[in-house]
């Protein structure tokens, strides 16, 4: 996990930055793996909306 990995630096890090970290930790377990939703395939949950969020 992205947002773990920066809270265990030996240097502060910016709590926005942990924040924005949480949000790629969330799409990467959804979007990488089959089981990750209820039902459907990961790329049926996600289209460009959720693509543009990510990238910003």
């Amino acid at each position: 996990m992205i947002a773990q990995l920066l809270r265990e630096l030996p240097r502060a890090v910016v709590p926005d930055l942990i924040d924005k970290a949480r949000v790629l930790d969330n799409l990467y377990v959804a979007t990488r793996y089959a089981n990750g939703h209820p039902a459907g395939a990961p790329f049926e949950h996600y289209g460009p909306i959720q693509s543009a969020q990510a990238i910003r």
